[in-house]
């Protein structure tokens, strides 16, 4: 039955859990009520009383003012939220604030425009009664930062600041020190931005009604009177809303949306800071042609006479799969999906593969075994709704920080908390149960969990009956292992993974993420599998709060798989050697599609060695930097007759181009991303791209016209149209109805989108989720080397920057974090004499290289960590080609080494940002 509350006498209809500011604003406008200490990303505080409302019990009866943020509204509540006498109350508490903050914010144009000036006006203040600067508190600016500057002067103690940096980051940075008119905002032990544990974030920024703490930009009235468009962020698969302010052409900020549901108003330092790259001095911004040995400019017709000369005479003399081509998880859905085309249509061959395939392939292979699906089953929303949070090899504080930092609310709030890692990330230190186990060991440890849940009678028995085969055998198996090899295998205590096992077990609702600490070892597709038992075992499918959910490290891992860029399945993640799936194909593109699986980008590698692929066509992946094995690598590509390069800046595979051609960023391009949780969302041109650049559909579709293949102009809103009548799960997707925050895939005619997979049954031929045992087996690069190399490197991410740092290094960042280091644990550091911040030397089979010493108890002894993110370093020299069984991941988290200090001094060299 509705119930109703009254505005001004007239009835409303109340919504469950409304606060009466919530109820006024859904009725009234969203600035109908003046505020200071409320923000929509925050819990209410009720500290200004800015938000105060008279209300009563019946008509005309006798009022009570009362802060609307935080009291919840009631049936037959009467509220005048402009009665005389609230206004004279908001007035007098303005005019009080303002006495503690300089008088020229009224006037001021560098400071203009800001809330608490709005808020001001809109009370009807245009002068204050009271001393000016009563109680004011002068301070010192805060210019440490890059990106973030404090004049806590304006500061009017509303908190805001404190609660964002609490409550929706997490770091507890900010705080309150003194009392009364001595109380005053500090960041650490009253240290700069600089010293203190701020992750830069721009949370407290974005919070602040005063500039008191605000971005680094010319000035607010600057940014209030700017264009500003919303778009998606290029970096993680988290996909978060940015907002960006633009004034003639340049870029001035960007802000979080607090509407966004991908991030509801916040966003890592990446996503809020580290945008001006794509007008760096160093971007590509005209073709290059390789000529007597050196790279030198050309016209785009030039180069596109050269490049389809080159294809046609290869693919003429030597046959299509001489021809291969990797296209980017950086790019848009609709540039992907036309580049695959463009391999399979016009060039005639399935050698294309992407990042996707490489980093996530095991997730994909490993889900769609288990449920048919290889996509999240839930939605990050639903860590509103689970009791027990489960991540293994995922490091999501630092590789996906806006989801990571919504685990850490939760965990911090009694949340349950299980981390598999060999590291003690951020999120172990406020976990229930952190499981440090040896790299390679995942899939000994989940048996362990398996085992337990067995034994201990916690399984889901309706469940497991009613939803999936294959139990019996499985349990069988699972039986006969023997827990206390697999304790030594793993190195962790039986007892913990016990407990660890039926605090999973026993949640109402659990939810599974992992990344590439599960998927890049060479048992990482069997690990995904494993995953996918633990779920079902315990029930733990197709329910809020619950569910497998893979963490993509890049903005478009899982679009660029659904396009199709792999060479095993094509668009919409049907099998390309199935009779009836190409005979769809080839009418669909009225060309001659293959039926055979192509190279996968090893494979590419390998057949460029020995001389079969002669042409490589390369968007936006520097495989020299950041694939295993660099020698071999730069080996491939120096033996092909033609590699293609599309790229923003001359990385470090551009290096070998023969030919160059300057794409542009997401900030100079439409389509759209498809973030970790299958959300589809519009990506916005922010602004015109730089002279002599192109986006890489409009190169793909010039190519493909130059080369007899007749493909209508690149607009995202046409791709979309076709992509649409070829992929099942987009068959509902417009670039109208995507609006502002997208839609979750599978979409279906009408636009109805899915939050939830696998509900009733799953998506394999049975509708049932499939068992399947497997065993341990050691890595055969431990196997091979672990003698002569005793100690094992895994690699990791750091929150500054991203992948090989082409984007990050040329911005502020850069001043942040300098440089990659080698953890080292107290132990092993001691055992070589090695002190902390020296040079020291790791050598594998492939080779060696120079990096400083970090000694921190964050690895275990007998393990060291590392990041690729810059080229002077190039830590895969070191790593190997081992790669996984089934899905040929390459398996950069077990590479065995050993140490020794460093002969020489290496310096790390920086960017001009």
């Amino acid at each position: 039955m509705t119930k109703f509350a009254y505005i001004n006498n007239q009835p409303f209809p109340i919504e469950k859990g409304e606060t009466m500011l919530s109820f006024l604003r859904r009725n009234l406008g969203k600035k109908s009520i003046p505020t200071l200490c409320d923000a929509p990303n925050l819990e209410p505080f009720g500290s200004c009383r800015v938000c105060s409302v008279d209300v009563a019990l019946q008509q005309d009866g006798k009022t009570k003012a009362m802060a609307s943020c935080h009291s919840p509204v009631f049936e037959n509540a009467f509220i005048y939220p402009d009665s005389k006498n609230i206004q004279k109350l908001r007035k007098n508490i303005i005019e009080l604030v303002l006495t503690d903050h300089p008088l020229d914010c009224l006037t001021c144009e560098v400071n203009g425009n800001c809330e608490l000036q709005d808020v001001a006006a809109q009370v009807g203040i245009r002068a204050v009664r009271y001393p000016e600067g009563a109680n004011h508190l002068d301070r010192e600016k805060d210019r440490s930062h890059p990106y973030m500057t404090s004049d806590l002067s304006k500061c009017i103690n509303c908190y805001r600041c404190v609660r964002a940096c609490d409550e929706v980051q997490g770091e507890f940075v900010l705080n309150m020190a003194g009392r009364g008119f001595d109380a005053h905002i500090i960041k650490g032990f009253d240290q700069s931005f600089m010293q203190s544990d701020c992750v830069s974030c721009g949370a407290c920024a974005q919070a602040c009604p005063t500039s008191a703490i605000s971005d680094v930009f010319e000035s607010k009235s600057v940014v209030a009177s700017s264009e500003k468009t919303r778009t998606v962020c290029t970096y993680c698969g988290v996909g978060c809303n940015l907002e960006v302010s633009t004034k003639n052409g340049k870029i001035l900020s960007i802000q979080a949306p607090y509407e966004a549901e991908a991030n509801g108003g916040h966003t890592c330092l990446k996503g809020r800071y580290a945008f001006k790259f794509y007008n760096h001095p160093d971007r590509l911004r005209t073709p290059l042609i390789r000529k007597n040995g050196d790279l030198v400019e050309s016209t785009w017709e030039e180069a596109y006479d050269f490049i389809c000369s080159k294809l046609t005479e290869i693919k003429t003399n030597f046959g299509p799969d001489a021809i291969a081509g990797i296209s980017s998880a950086r790019t848009p859905n609709e540039e992907n999906y036309l580049m695959q085309k463009f391999m399979r249509a016009v060039i005639g061959t399935n050698n294309i593969d992407c990042c996707a395939r490489v980093c996530h392939s095991p997730t994909a292979l490993g889900m769609q075994r288990a449920f048919g699906t290889g996509a999240a089953t839930n939605s990050i929303e639903d860590l509103n709704h689970t009791d027990c949070i489960l991540i293994i090899g995922a490091n999501p504080t630092d590789a996906h920080p806006v989801t990571g930092a919504k685990m850490k609310q939760k965990l911090m709030k009694g949340v349950t908390g299980i981390v598999i890692d060999p590291r003690r990330i951020e999120l172990a230190k406020y976990a229930t149960y952190h499981l440090q186990l040896r790299p390679g060991t995942n899939v000994a440890l989940l048996n362990m969990m398996l085992y337990f849940i067995i034994t201990e009678d916690a399984v889901d028995k309706d469940f497991v009956d009613n939803r999936t085969e294959g139990f019996k055998e499985f349990k069988e198996e699972i039986l006969k292992l023997d827990i206390d090899q697999l304790e030594c295998i793993t190195g962790v205590d039986k007892h913990l993974v016990r407990e660890a096992s039926l605090a999973y077990a026993k949640a109402n609702a659990g939810m599974e993420f992992h990344g590439l600490g599960v998927t890049e070892h060479s048992q990482g597709t069997f690990t995904v599998q494993l995953i996918s038992d633990l779920a079902m075992i315990t029930g733990n499918i197709g329910k809020k709060g619950a569910g497998v959910n893979p963490l993509r490290g890049q903005n478009n891992v899982q679009g660029a798989a659904d396009m199709g860029a792999q060479p095993h399945q094509g668009a919409g993640y049907y099998d390309v050697t199935d009779p009836e799936i190409n005979a769809r194909y080839n009418t669909f593109y009225r060309s001659k599609v293959p039926d055979h699986v192509g190279y996968k980008i090893p494979e590419m590698f390998d057949a460029a060695i020995n001389g079969s692929l002669k042409a490589l066509w390369l968007i936006g992946e520097d495989v020299v930097q950041t694939d295993p094995n660099t020698q071999k690598v730069i080996r491939a590509m120096n033996n092909l007759d033609l590699l293609i390069v599309q790229e923003i800046f001359m990385t470090e595979t551009a290096k070998y181009a023969t030919v160059i051609l300057p794409g542009t960023s997401f900030l100079e391009k439409s389509g759209t991303f498809t973030n970790g949780e299958r959300r589809i969302q519009r990506v916005n041109k922010v602004v015109d791209p730089l002279p002599g650049t192109k986006s890489d559909g409009e190169i793909i579709v010039e190519i493909m016209n130059r080369m007899g293949y007749p493909q209508p102009p690149y607009t995202p809103e046409g791709m979309l149209e076709e992509i649409s009548q070829i992929v099942p799960f987009f068959a509902g997707v417009t670039w109208e109805n995507l609006t502002d925050n997208g839609l979750q895939w599978p979409v279906f005619e009408g636009g109805k989108d899915t939050k939830m997979l696998h509900q009733k049954e799953f998506k394999r031929s049975s509708g049932k989720g499939k068992f399947t045992f497997i065993n341990w087996r050691e890595s055969k690069e431990v196997e091979t080397h672990g003698e002569e190399y005793p100690y094992i490197i895994t690699t990791n991410r750091e929150l500054e920057h991203y992948n090989c740092g082409t984007m990050t290094r040329r911005t502020g960042n850069v001043d942040i974090l300098t440089e990659d280091v080698l953890m080292i644990h107290p132990k092993d550091a001691a055992d070589h004499f090695i002190e902390d911040g020296e040079m020291v030397c790791v050598e594998s089979a492939r080779g060696k290289v120079d990096i400083k010493a970090f000694i921190t108890d964050e690895v275990r002894p007998g393990v060291f960590s590392s990041t690729f993110h810059f080229p002077e370093i190039m830590l895969n020299n070191i790593t190997s080609d081992v790669h996984d069984s089934e899905a040929m991941c390459p398996e950069y988290k077990v590479v065995m080494c050993r140490i020794r200090k460093s002969k020489g001094k290496f310096k790390t060299k920086q960017i001009s940002t």
